[in-house]
């Protein structure tokens, strides 16, 4: 049976999309996920700055809202840097049903990049120094997979050897990052994850009951 209430909710929020796109003008874009299907939450998009289209699969951020369940929260104007370079200014809605449970998100992208050469142009003028941008890069890809991948590459690049050569104390390390990044509220994720990592699931499993029995 459809959830009625969510679906009023996405509902009631596609028009407002094209709206707020408008408002801000060119360089920004609004995206409407619908987390009950991970793999296709993108349900509506006004703007474009990510490239996402409907269908699309949640980004790392969208990851990382979903892993917060219960415990996500707005995240207002905080700043990325998508993979071509751009840094973006963000902000992340989670949306709940009645029973005030996760279903999805509003999530409204900046680009910083004229905001950023105006500023530039002013601060040299003006003496002043320009101001430091952020360094994390956020992986919007409209599939699934390569978001989980980029997690892992990530962390290649950090100890500069394979996932599957790490030892025992940093691929614990690695699967704290990816449960907090939400990667285990999808569907299938152990058995991917425990591929890509070179370990079996119930090494998996383990690295996960090891994990919960560090927790204060």
């Amino acid at each position: 049976m459809p959830d009625t209430t969510a679906d009023a909710v996405f509902a009631a929020l596609a028009p407002v999309l094209d709206g707020i796109a408008a408002t801000f003008g060119r360089s920004c874009e609004v995206v409407l996920h619908d987390y009950r299907d991970p793999e296709r939450s993108v349900v509506a998009v006004a703007g474009s700055v990510t490239g996402r289209v409907p269908g699309d699969a949640m980004s790392e951020i969208g990851l990382r809202v979903l892993g917060a369940g219960a415990d996500a929260r707005n995240e207002v104007g905080y700043l990325t840097r998508a993979q071509d370079g751009r840094v973006l200014k963000c902000t992340t809605l989670p949306l709940r049903d009645v029973d005030g449970t996760l279903i999805g998100a509003l999530c409204i992208n900046i680009d910083m990049s004229a905001i950023n050469r105006a500023t530039g142009v002013l601060s040299d003028l003006l003496g002043l120094s320009s101001v430091e941008e952020t360094s994390a890069t956020t992986n919007f890809s409209g599939d699934l997979d390569q978001v989980v991948e980029s997690l892992i590459e990530r962390a290649e690049r950090a100890h500069a050897v394979p996932v599957a050569a790490l030892g025992r104390e940093e691929r614990l390390a690695l699967v704290r990052s990816l449960n907090e990044a939400g990667v285990f509220s999808l569907r299938g994720a152990p058995a991917r994850i425990a591929k890509r990592l070179g370990i079996s699931r119930t090494g998996l499993y383990n690295d996960l009951a090891e994990l919960k029995k560090d927790k204060p």
